[in-house]
């Protein structure tokens, strides 16, 4: 399969959310969240914005919201670890209707390939109406090959999210 063909995003509207404290009240810079904006427009995707919100459970389900009405796809960065405030797992839990186990299965595979650390990220990734939203590593280098991990099944993904089956007519 051809890289135009594979990694698509044309046409796709996107929306990035990074979740870390330290972003947030400004005392390090978000590094990940524009690693993930170069990949999808590499891939001819639009990026609607970038956001950085705290690991707090609700500001991160309603920044969620908000981006699952306004993208086809979220792409979340950080807070998917064991510490205590790595809440983005189950901020995502409480805004997707459906998961879809198989894109968060193939990040932590391919990411075992880095480090065997990649065991212990907790990301998931499920649809919220019909947007995709999936979690990424907090790190730059982690984030932005999770995303390529993943980026040869978005099109098709968003596809079928927006009704297109292959099954009409």
């Amino acid at each position: 399969m051809s890289f135009s063909a594979a990694h698509n995003l044309a046409g796709r509207k996107a929306l990035i959310l990074t979740v870390s404290d330290r972003c947030f009240a400004g005392t390090q810079t978000d590094l990940s969240g524009p690693a993930l904006q170069r990949v999808v427009l590499e891939a001819g995707g639009e990026v609607l914005g970038l956001r950085v919100v705290p690991d707090e459970r609700d500001q991160i389900a309603a920044a969620l919201r908000e981006a699952a009405g306004a993208a086809a796809l979220v792409l979340t960065t950080g807070g998917t670890g064991l510490a205590a405030r790595d809440v983005t797992p189950e901020a995502t839990l409480e805004v997707c209707e459906r998961l879809a186990p198989g894109l968060a299965e193939l990040i932590r595979q391919d990411g075992a390939r880095q480090t065997p650390f990649a065991a212990l990220g907790r990301g998931v990734c499920g649809v919220a109406g019909s947007c995709l939203i999936v979690n990424l590593p907090g790190s730059p280098g982690g984030a932005e090959n999770s995303l390529r991990a993943v980026l040869p099944l978005l099109p098709h993904a968003l596809d079928l999210l927006a009704g297109k089956t292959g099954h009409e007519g």
